[in-house]
């Protein structure tokens, strides 16, 4: 038993073991994700959807969307942004890994009698021959990603824009980093809990990678007949940490804002989103 505590709450290196995609392919868990998604009351999964109608008609202004322009949403979710998007005529493009949110999108985009194409991939797996007047990456997915998996994206971001396109993402700041303190935890849920619909131990532990500006929440879960263990890293940024990232892709930051709905950028923020295009 002490070995096996000594080893939940051991801190492992950074991003040492990666299992991010078990929040979105796990039946249970993926339902549980999409529940909150689909809550218009919280900020968990997705933002509250009088954001994300704000959102939305920023950038259709702020990037001139039409019915001349393409759109695509990596870790498009139950398509609450591209639903959105498609209203404008657009031709839109939504990726996801989790077939739950997918075939959710799938099913209101044609009860509204939306175009809309939607793929079930992991998109640091995606290749297409179309190319976007706009990416967009959405609630700081991009910060779950491990630096090699962040360098294939943003190479995908350069490849599939037009030459006078853009992408825009958010990310977490220093400042989020701040706030967040080393924990251990543990519960026990009898049923349908968000891990397990059946009885499950949780134990979790938050860890904080200062030089890294990484934090990591690992969950270790019992349950009758498995164990598993998550590890969810966040990677927080300052604005010339994630420019160099950018521009080591071949991909310039043009403008900062506060969030992907154009508000002015604070640099006490626990968020900012950044307007990136080819540098080339």
């Amino acid at each position: 038993m002490f070995d096996m505590l000594n080893a939940i709450n051991t801190r492992p290196r950074p991003y040492e073991f990666y299992t991010t995609d078990m929040l979105w392919t796990d039946p249970h868990v993926s339902k549980q994700m999409l529940a909150y998604h689909l809550d218009e009351s919280v900020d968990i999964s997705s933002r509250n959807h009088a954001l994300i109608d704000r959102s939305v008609q920023w950038m259709v202004d702020r990037f001139n969307i039409n019915l001349d322009s393409r759109v695509c949403d990596f870790g498009c979710g139950p398509g609450l942004y591209t639903s959105r998007l498609a209203k404008t005529g657009a031709r839109v493009t939504g990726i996801d890994f989790s077939e739950g949110s997918i075939d959710y999108a799938r099913d209101t985009a044609a009860k509204r009698n939306l175009d809309i194409e939607y793929i079930h991939q992991d998109y640091l797996q995606f290749n297409t021959d179309q190319r976007f007047d706009l990416i967009t990456m959405i609630f700081c997915d991009f910060c779950v990603l491990n630096p090699d998996q962040r360098k294939v994206l943003l190479s995908k971001f350069h490849e599939y824009l037009k030459p006078n396109g853009s992408v825009i993402l958010d990310v977490f700041t220093l400042n989020f980093l701040n706030q967040v303190e080393e924990t251990r935890s543990y519960e026990y849920s009898g049923s349908d809990g968000f891990w397990s619909p059946g009885p499950c131990y949780v134990f979790q532990n938050t860890f904080k990678f200062e030089a890294e500006s990484l934090f990591l929440d690992k969950y270790v879960l019992y349950e009758k007949d498995r164990t598993r263990e998550i590890y969810n890293w966040l990677q927080c940024y300052r604005p010339e940490s994630l420019a160099r990232e950018f521009e080591a892709s071949g991909l310039r930051i043009s403008e900062q804002y506060a969030n992907v709905a154009g508000d002015p950028f604070k640099s006490d923020g626990l968020e900012m989103a950044v307007v990136a295009v080819k540098a080339d």
